[in-house]
């Protein structure tokens, strides 16, 4: 975990605002979230790389290894709610990846599509039972949340699935006080993200406020460091 308030302290510190213009509590929240989703998303594209890569059999060295490790703590598993009908069940809007999908922790509920599911349910052998369970994933036309559809419709419950979740919004929190936006922790919700994360933050949160602020030196010097720390960790 990364504590928003350090973040917010160094980008001001950086920033200067005495000379580039003022980062409001507001603008910061809003670069912060999105620095945080670029880095975690990134999580899934180094893994996809490093797995193509030489192994490194040093301990605690591998690169995929380590991707992984920053993976883990949003890695969650819980019961499947049931949402509308026999053998409907929510996916909430908080999932980011859904992983293995099981039912009565027995048996894997295997993902098809729904031109798999006619050709499934045509022949007798292959025919969804609760000893081979299938589902079809989409979006619910009543609500907002994508559900999952399970085969056959006679389980109505005892579905868990793993899941990668998305990280939680952060907010510098704050209270006004004298005309100033002073810390306040009860209000803040810190980084999920790991803490080796911390300077890549500040430095993707910079290259946004340079936006912000039309600095083009603000957003290049912080676009290039990060491009070199990205570099030295890759090699």
């Amino acid at each position: 975990m990364v504590r928003i308030d350090t973040v917010y302290q160094r980008v001001l510190a950086i920033a200067n605002k005495e000379q580039r213009g003022y980062i409001t509590p507001q603008e910061f929240n809003l670069f912060a979230n999105q620095a945080q989703t670029d880095i975690f998303e990134q999580y899934f594209y180094d893994i996809n790389q490093y797995g193509r890569a030489p192994k490194n059999a040093t301990e605690y060295s591998n690169l995929e290894d380590i991707a992984d490790d920053k993976i883990a703590p949003f890695k969650k598993k819980e019961n499947a709610p049931v949402n509308y009908g026999p053998g409907l069940f929510d996916i909430p809007d908080y999932v980011y990846k859904l992983g293995t999908v099981k039912y009565q922790e027995k048996y894997i509920v295997d993902e098809v599509q729904e031109d798999e599911l006619i050709h499934i349910n045509n022949s007798p052998l292959a025919k969804p039972t609760k000893k081979r369970p299938v589902y079809l994933r989409f979006g619910h036309n009543i609500t907002t949340l994508e559900v999952i559809q399970v085969y056959p419709t006679s389980i109505s419950s005892g579905i868990t699935y793993t899941y990668i979740k998305k990280p939680s919004t952060v907010n510098w929190g704050y209270a006004v006080v004298g005309g100033n936006a002073l810390y306040d922790a009860t209000r803040a919700v810190d980084f999920e993200l790991h803490p080796s994360e911390e300077k890549k933050l500040v430095l993707k949160i910079l290259a946004l406020c340079g936006i912000l602020l039309k600095e083009a030196d603000l957003y290049s010097t912080a676009t290039a460091e990060e491009a070199t720390q990205t570099q030295q960790q890759k090699q």
